[in-house]
């Protein structure tokens, strides 16, 4: 059959000889649904009309309960009186400006409402209006009425201790704190204005507190002006006469200062010293030129120490110097005249012994000289060596003292700055002195800081709580609560409800669905047996949608092998694998195979010995073909041949992974049976499943509906890829003859849909088996 027969098939052509699962995955074969896919509104709309009754009752609850308590609540009022705060006043003195205040008129304005709404202005108002007998603040004056002492039905030992009563001045405390917490000061942009506003549950008071609190504020500003300029006038008196001792002091202090180090003109000193100083280094530039030069001659000599005179005369300043040069000339004369006399006469002759002596004295002469000139050159080396210290030591002496003129320079500056800073503070604390003296007498003149433009008035509408808008609000948050819980719950649960959950969560098709049969207590129920024993029901007509599904797949393979699976125990193949048998032998010849050899019960479904031979006598080769296939409901339409568990082996999964079980399947081929399903154990479980997937043609998956977490269905999927991939040739023996397609088709079977789906879905422990079980495996 072509791909395009059956779309949501997953097949691909293999070559001969091998087998393979297949999963419609575009990555790895088994699609995860790990990323992330375009925002799909249906989907969203889809979870909204899912939760859509709870989300409208959760609404209605909320709103229901804020309407109850909002229009339980204790309405309150609200007045507000209008105050402007003048800034441009006419001064004729800014008292201010002693205490350098800025002058900028927002932090003006800021200071003066962080005025408006400080503490003792408010104590102010409290006691003005009496507040503390007012019955707002004054729990004694409160109306009569029943009330339910609850500490009187309770034993005094179980009762906390009551609390004292508060005194007057802690009771006063508490109204001026409550009088400050309904208190509002509100600037009005672009204005001088400032809005003055008291919430209470008493009308008059919430107009009487903004209104005595603009009149206290005025007030007190004036009191606090006029005591401002009595406490500046004493300050300014006290300071003057500390600034003038202060600047006296100083001046004696610099005065002492010069007379004691002598100091007439400290700059005068100072450029002397300096002229001394260029002149020191100048010199001493030269003597070190001086220096280097003899030193280089003096060390050419020293190389030269103990050698013949001759020697010495290589060095240019000693063979340059005029007296050697001389000396030089002289002996060279005479070596001519011995040498023109040896031409002549003989050695003994006298004017050869006279030149020779003459020889000798010039050669003797030109030694001492040279020798001499040696000395000299000894001489001018230690002299400038002598000079170079001498105007080193000059110059260390010209530098301590300019740092001796620079250290009483600066303690000068210092004594003079600070004569200068007294007399300038001096000066300006006498001039504000007297310019306070005589504002005294017109500070009566001055303005007040602001006045009352708008009186507040009682307020005959509550000003909160606004019961509509709460109202309106819960809803709206209601609504958004129940939502987003709504859509927390879908997010959470990780379950498969439908055949989008398991294309967008598996990438596999969804053969079927079948929904959770109803017990009925009254009346035995087997529901292996429900599509024998009701043709007609709804779970019947599954069973034959799903036996058409398995017809149509896979149409030109003449015989099938279908084994049927699930993730973990509980979840119903047992169940489907019986009733889609059943179905298909209503078609065809079919033959059931019970492969949960660690579990075995379907004997006892069929009728059967629990003791009856079955596949673990066949596959050891004890008993025949015919001894072990059981034949339950002969009589019966749709019956089906059976091979039971038998005894239940040591080691399933070597049973059935045996040579012997391949043989042995392709034998029941050869008996004519179009149909063989085996049911198998669990995948998560146990590898059986896994290895007898290998020989299917077609794998039933069975997934327990909003159940079982989609991840334990992932996994036991990617276990049956793995396997089957990478055991491609396990098929040989089965394949011979074209008995089977070469090719395996994985189907999922949604089962037991709930009418009503759960919440939440723990899973855990799903080992039960007590013959080595299925072991522990759980999910949240």
């Amino acid at each position: 059959m072509n791909s395009e027969d059956k779309p949501n098939s997953a097949y691909v052509s293999i070559p001969e000889g091998s087998q393979v699962l297949i999963v419609r995955d575009k990555n790895d074969g088994l699609a995860s649904q790990t990323d992330e896919e375009e925002v799909d509104l249906r989907v969203y709309w889809h979870t909204f009309n899912k939760y859509k009754l709870r989300i409208i009752l959760i609404t209605l609850v909320i709103g229901l309960l804020t309407t109850v308590v909002a229009f339980s609540l204790q309405p309150f009022y609200r007045s507000t009186a209008l105050l402007l705060i003048e800034f441009d006043q006419a001064k004729v003195i800014s008292i201010e400006e002693v205490y350098g205040i800025s002058s900028f008129i927002d932090k003006y304005y800021q200071t003066q409402l962080r005025i408006l709404k400080s503490h003792d202005l408010v104590e102010k108002v409290v006691e003005k209006l009496n507040l503390v007998s007012h019955p707002v603040f004054n729990p004694e004056t409160e109306q009569a009425g029943f009330s339910f002492n609850w500490r009187s039905w309770l034993p005094s030992a179980w009762l906390p201790p009551e609390l004292p009563v508060p005194t007057l001045e802690d009771r006063k405390k508490q109204i001026v704190n409550a009088v400050m917490a309904g208190l509002s000061i509100t600037p009005v942009r672009g204005s001088q204005l400032v809005e003055i506003s008291f919430e209470s549950s008493d009308a008059v008071l919430a107009a009487d507190v903004p209104n005595t609190l603009a009149k206290r504020y005025i007030e007190s500003d004036l009191a606090a002006k006029l005591a401002m300029t009595q406490q500046a006038a004493e300050f300014l008196t006290k300071r003057t006469d500390d600034l003038r001792q202060n600047l006296r002091k100083s001046e004696t202090k610099l005065q002492r200062y010069m007379e004691r180090q002598k100091l007439v003109n400290v700059a005068g000193v100072k450029s002397v010293a300096i002229r001394q100083i260029e002149e020191t280094a100048s010199h001493l530039v030269s003597a070190r030129l001086q220096f280097t030069k003899a030193g280089s001659v003096y060390k050419q000599v020293q190389a030269l120490k103990g050698r013949s005179s001759e020697a010495f005369e290589s060095i240019p300043a000693v063979l340059n110097h005029p007296l050697v040069q001389s000396l030089k000339t002289v002996e060279l004369g005479t070596e001519r005249k011995l040498s023109e006399f040896s031409e002549r006469y003989g050695q003994r002759h006298p004017n050869i012994i006279a030149a020779k002596a003459e020889l000798k004295t010039a050669r003797s002469n030109t030694v001492k000289q040279i020798k001499q000139v040696i000395e000299g050159i000894r001489k001018e080396y230690e002299m400038a060596k002598a000079n170079v210290v001498a105007l080193e030591q000059a110059l260390k002496e010209h530098k301590n003292k300019i740092q001796d003129i620079n250290r009483k320079e600066y303690q000068l500056s210092i004594l003079q700055r600070e004569v200068d800073v007294n007399r300038q503070l001096y000066d300006l604390f006498l001039t504000r002195f007297k310019e306070t003296s005589a504002s005294q007498d017109v500070q009566a003149l001055q303005s007040a800081v602001g006045r009352v433009v708008e009186k507040a008035l009682p307020a005959s509408i509550p000003y909160k709580p606004k019961k509509k808008l709460i109202v309106v609000i819960s809803l709206v948050l209601g609504l958004l609560f129940s939502t987003l819980l709504a859509f927390l719950l879908e997010y959470l649960d990780n379950t498969l409800k439908d055949s989008e959950d398991v294309e967008q969560k598996l990438g596999l098709p969804l053969l079927g669905t079948l929904q959770k049969l109803s017990v009925e207590k009254k009346h035995p129920f087997r529901p292996q047996w429900v599509f024998l024993n009701e043709p007609n029901s709804q779970f019947s007509e599954s069973i034959r949608t799903i036996r058409t599904g398995i017809m149509l797949s896979g149409i030109d393979t003449q015989q099938k092998v279908l084994v049927v699976t699930s993730s973990v125990p509980g979840e119903g193949k047992t169940t489907l694998a019986i009733n889609q048998a059943f179905a298909l032998g209503h078609m065809e010849k079919t033959l059931f195979i019970e492969a949960d050899m660690r579990r075995p019960g379907i004997a006892e479904s069929f009728g059967l010995n629990t003791k009856a031979p079955g596949l673990s006598e066949l596959v050891a080769g004890r008993l025949k073909f015919d001894e072990c296939i059981h034949r339950p409901g002969e009589d019966e339409p749709g019956s089906i041949d059976v091979i039971p568990c038998g005894t239940i082996p040591p080691n399933p999964l070597e049973l059935l992974s045996s040579q012997r079980f391949k043989e042995i399947l392709g034998q029941l081929l050869d008996r004519g049976y179009k149909y063989i399903v085996i049911d198998t154990a669990p995948t998560i479980a146990v590898s059986d499943a896994l290895v007898l997937a290998k020989y299917a043609s077609e794998v039933l998956y069975v997934v327990k509906a909003d159940v079982t977490p989609y991840q334990i269905v992932r996994d036991g999927l990617k276990q049956l890829h793995r396997l089957v991939k990478t055991d491609a040739t396990s098929s040989q023996i089965l394949c011979e003859g074209k008995r089977l397609p070469q090719k395996v088709s994985v189907n999922i079977i949604l089962n037991q849909l709930p009418t009503k789906r759960p919440s939440k879905y723990y899973y855990s422990k799903y080992g039960y088996y007590k013959n080595g079980g299925y072991g522990y495996y759980g999910y949240t």
